[in-house]
């Protein structure tokens, strides 16, 4: 059986999120490291982010670390390498977004702006389960337990701890 590859979604450091996101984010890398599967996240150079937040945590605790960049940049933020860069050459906002999601058995979305909302409607679109933290503000909340669209292709799972969300997130892949 192979890994289940876990998507993390989540706002970057310019939207200011509040510290009890950032444990979130903390507690739930640190998850899935100790679950054996892998941790994809969307690298970024200039700046950090939930998801980065949660792939450092992840390397800490011995896990496995995807991310993918915009271009042809290997770079991550700060001194952080994940194990695995995937440079899809697309810009941030500009189609990085369907490597990073198509990648992923499951997406975690933790709060977030426009971006993770792209993400979202990229899982949806392409039938991937996404799991939605309800505790803090962004999308993610305000998607929690509803679908995107009247097709109603795929709820949003609420989740509203790194273990209920993560054990969702299992359960919700077929693999």
């Amino acid at each position: 059986m192979r890994k289940i590859q876990i998507g993390i979604m989540g706002s970057a450091a310019d939207l200011n999120y509040d510290k009890d996101a950032e444990k979130f984010a903390k507690k739930l890398g640190e998850l899935i490291a100790k679950s054996g599967n892998i941790l994809f996240y969307g690298a970024e150079k200039g700046y950090s982010s939930l998801s980065t937040i949660a792939a450092i945590e992840a390397k800490k605790n011995g896990g496995i670390t995807v991310g993918v960049t915009g271009g042809k940049d290997k770079e991550a933020y700060g001194d952080f390498r994940p194990d695995i860069v995937i440079p899809c050459g697309l810009e941030i906002g500009g189609g990085r977004e369907f490597t990073l999601v198509l990648s992923c058995d499951v997406i975690i979305a933790i709060s977030g702006g426009s971006g993770t909302l792209t993400e979202m409607a990229i899982a949806y679109q392409a039938g991937i389960p996404i799991i939605t933290v309800s505790n803090f503000s962004g999308w993610a909340g305000k998607l929690s337990n509803s679908f995107m669209d009247d097709r109603k292709r795929v709820k949003c799972i609420e989740a509203t701890t790194p273990e209920e969300a993560l054990n969702k997130a299992l359960e919700s892949v077929n693999v």
